[in-house]
Order: C-alpha cells, then sequence, then structure tokens
C-alpha cells in the first residue's frame, strides 16, 4: 500500500473554495488518470473517474457504485473594504471561535495574485457592549494584509474569495493537521481505493467522483448523480473525532476505525454489507448515528432521479471546520482499502439480494 500522505498534502495547500474548486480539481484529474479508464468533468466542474468492470461475464452493462468525495473547502469571502482592512462573510459552514490570528490568502482579482494576510479583531472595548467579552462575531473580524489603503483598493474587490493558509504538519503518532481535510481526506482514501483496485477483479463498474459545493448546496451531487446514474452510491466524508469535552456517543477516537452511518440517508442492505467486509478483513468499524440529515453528499444523491440506494462512510476527525483539522493517516488508509474490498465483493445480481425489511 503507498503512501497517501504526499498527495493529500498537496490537496490540502491549494485552493477550492465551494463553487470555485478548479485549483485542486486539477490536481485530483492527474493524480486519478492513470488508476482509471476515463477522467471527465461535469459542467459544474466535479470530476469523474470511471474504472471499468474487469469481470463482466455475460452482463451486457455492468452495473455501477458511485463513490463521492466532495473536494470543495469552507472559506470566507471580502464583503467590504474600510481603509486597508477587509471585512468578510463566510462561504460554508466556518467555526469563527478560532479564527483570530489564522492566516489566510486572499485572492486578489484586482491584480489577478494571491496575497497573504492575517485575520484579527478590533480591541474588546471598540466592539459594542455584550459582543466583544467571549467569542467575537464574525462581522467584527478583518483581514490585514500589510498593506496601504490605496494599495489595497487596487488589490483587492468585495467579493474576492479568502483560503487559509495554515501548512500542513505531519504529527507524532501518525497524526495530520490542516485546514480542508474535511474532506480532501476522503479524497485521498478514494485515491487509496482505486490504487487497490489495480490488483482486484470486479464486476460493477466504479466512478470515483470528486464532487463540488458540497458545503454549500450539494451541488455536484445532485448533478453528478444525475448524470452518471449509478446503481447505488457512497459518501465518504468526515465525522466528529472524540477530544477534550467531546467524548458522547457521536464522536469517535481518531485511529481506532472508521464509521458506518445508520439513518435515513442510509440503505440498511448497504450498511450490512459494508459491515460484513469490514469484520471480514478485520477493519475496525463504529456506528455513525444519523437520525434525520446525515449532512454529506448522500442526502443528495439518495433523492436523485428515482432515488439511489445510498451508504455513508466517514473518517473520525478532530476540530472541524478549523484551519486547524486533525486525522490519523491509518483511518484514512483503512477507508480505501474497505471501499476497495466493497467494491470487489459486489456480485453482478447484488441488487436483487437487497431487502427493505
Amino acid at each position: 500500500m503507498s503512501d497517501i500522505t504526499p498527495f493529500l498534502k498537496s490537496l490540502i495547500s491549494v485552493a477550492g473554495l465551494s463553487g470555485f474548486e478548479a485549483p485542486v480539481g486539477k490536481l485530483i484529474k492527474q493524480k486519478w488518470t492513470p488508476l482509471v479508464d476515463e477522467v471527465s468533468e461535469s459542467k459544474l466542474g466535479s470530476i469523474h473517474g470511471r474504472k471499468t468492470a474487469t469481470l463482466k461475464g455475460h452482463i451486457r452493462q455492468a452495473p455501477s457504485v458511485l463513490i463521492a468525495t466532495h473536494m470543495d473547502a469552507i472559506g470566507l469571502m471580502v464583503s467590504r473594504i474600510v481603509d486597508e482592512f477587509l471585512y468578510i462573510t463566510n462561504i460554508g459552514g466556518i467555526d469563527s471561535r478560532v479564527l483570530p490570528g489564522t492566516p489566510v490568502t486572499v485572492h486578489a482579482s484586482g491584480t489577478n495574485e494571491d496575497l497573504y494576510g492575517v485575520i484579527v479583531m478590533p480591541p474588546s472595548n471598540l466592539i459594542p457592549d455584550g459582543e466583544g467579552g467571549g467569542v467575537v462575531p464574525l462581522k467584527y473580524l478583518m483581514i490585514d494584509m500589510g498593506l496601504t489603503s490605496k494599495e489595497v483598493a487596487q488589490k483587492v474587490k468585495v467579493g474576492d474569495r479568502v483560503s487559509f493558509a495554515t501548512e500542513p504538519v505531519e504529527m507524532s503518532g501518525g497524526y495530520l493537521s490542516g485546514h480542508t481535510l474535511d474532506n480532501r481526506a476522503s479524497v485521498a482514501a478514494l485515491t487509496v481505493c482505486l490504487e487497490e483496485l489495480q490488483n482486484k477483479k470486479h464486476s460493477w463498474d466504479v466512478w470515483a467522483v470528486a464532487t463540488v459545493q458540497e458545503e454549500t448546496v450539494f451541488g455536484g451531487s445532485y448533478t453528478s448523480t444525475y448524470q452518471i446514474r449509478p446503481t447505488i452510491a457512497v459518501a465518504v466524508d468526515m465525522t466528529f473525532g472524540k477530544g477534550t469535552g467531546s467524548s458522547g456517543y457521536q464522536t469517535f477516537h481518531l485511529g481506532k476505525g472508521i464509521t458506518l452511518g445508520i439513518g435515513p440517508s442510509v440503505t440498511p442492505y448497504l450498511y450490512k454489507r459494508f459491515k460484513e467486509v469490514a469484520e471480514r478483513i478485520e477493519i475496525p468499524v463504529h456506528d455513525d448515528l444519523m437520525p434525520e440529515y446525515s449532512s454529506t453528499d448522500a442526502d443528495a444523491m439518495q433523492l436523485t432521479a428515482e432515488g439511489i440506494p445510498s451508504m455513508v462512510l466517514s473518517i473520525p476527525q478532530r476540530y472541524m471546520h478549523t484551519a486547524v483539522e486533525l486525522v490519523a493517516m491509518k483511518d484514512i488508509q483503512r477507508a480505501g482499502r474497505l471501499l476497495a474490498e466493497f467494491i470487489a465483493s459486489l456480485e453482478t445480481d447484488f441488487m436483487e439480494k437487497i431487502s427493505w425489511e
């Protein structure tokens, strides 16, 4: 099994905010091209990699499984400019508690260049009463680029995008820290799956999809699923890792296995097959309860066209939606291997075996 860490570090070192995913899409296309039979791009920019079945037998057209891993990132947008400071709003869900002091990249449209900045906040006595004593609301935070007001006016426009600029760091114990691990860690896991499939026979066509706009409108999962019309679909995403103050049933230890979703967005028979495969190959898995929405691409894929049986597989991660997310690399490898083994386990008549009871 190859070391996927360098590829993942490259993925979280480029921009690709929700709706503007082209920079990371190029990296994924390049990596997947030798691993699949064809690579294409949807009209919205999602990356589609198709690996055709190697065991077709007498079947004229093989069934297909779509594995969705969203490649878009949360981030910020310039909402107004006051003197040399940029006020910002969010693209996707942002945990604003940890934003002050965060290094960022401002994608300046005035000069088509990337500018370094840092998120700052005004002194507490300059914030309205009742709003400056705790977490400072996003509307009061600013970006300082070290430029004069004249230079800022020449380079930056309202609506310009802002990405996190924290560097990826390999930490002790096999952990990786950085921004946008949600969900590019899952893109890395799907890449591991494709590498594993190079040496496996499978009766189903495989669609590896890096979707756009999951963090905002599920744009990629709706449109790619409608375009491909797979037989079944699997969303690979992140779930909450255990840490200080987060030890309940909704969080999971890093490095001790991946999770399988249970809830309305998950087809029970797919959960059952994933569970059986995980036990056979001795990969630890845990039940991830999703009693309402899964908040993943599965919510959209399940409801596309006439309905697609769907599944959710997740990788535990600490510090969700911050610039310093943390994940265990062994969990990424496990997720990729489990996906490959699941695909290899699918019989041509698998859909006839599905029980809806």
